[in-house]
């Protein structure tokens, strides 16, 4: 009978989050308080996100993955393709979570580390920048859905050329 009742359940992960919290939090508007007076268009929005995991312990298996996202918000250019106006805003944000990872297969850890924690703690690190951005007088940035996957891989691809150079 219990074969039945658990062949529709998919097998549960080798990950525990044990916690999550804010490491690190900026938010500065450079040219505060004319910048509100003189922003005449939306600001161009660039975002930049990195994902680190280290081991805690040498011989346990527990991990922080510290998810970094950056904002920065400059001015729009005066003309079309000139050279962009005065910074709007930077906010950075390191969002981290502590994990346990439970006997995974070895091909499997750097994966679960690197994509799998980063997509389970991205929602909670979107929420904080939008409430941040919109608390400090702009409109919330609120961030797309993040492909882990692709920048895992990206991530790969360039650390296997640098080795190659090298």
């Amino acid at each position: 009978m219990s074969d039945t009742m658990t062949q529709g359940v998919p097998p549960a992960l080798p990950l525990a989050v044990n916690l999550q919290y804010t490491k690190d939090l900026s938010f500065e508007v450079p040219h505060g308080p004319e910048i509100f007076t003189a922003l005449t268009a939306a600001p161009q929005i660039s975002v930049n996100i990195d994902v680190q995991a280290n081991r805690l312990q040498n011989d346990q298996p527990h991990f922080e993955v510290a998810l970094t996202i950056k904002a920065e918000a400059d001015e729009a250019p005066a003309t079309e393709g000139g050279p962009a106006g005065r910074k709007v805003f930077i906010a950075e944000l390191t969002y981290a979570a502590v994990v346990t990872l439970n006997n995974p297969p070895a091909e499997l850890v750097e994966p679960l580390l690197l994509v799998e924690v980063p997509r389970l703690i991205f929602p909670f690190a979107r929420n904080i920048l939008g409430d941040v951005t919109r608390d400090g007088g702009f409109p919330p940035v609120v961030l797309q859905p993040i492909d882990f996957v692709a920048l895992w891989q990206a991530r790969r691809a360039e650390a296997s050329q640098t080795v190659g150079h090298a």
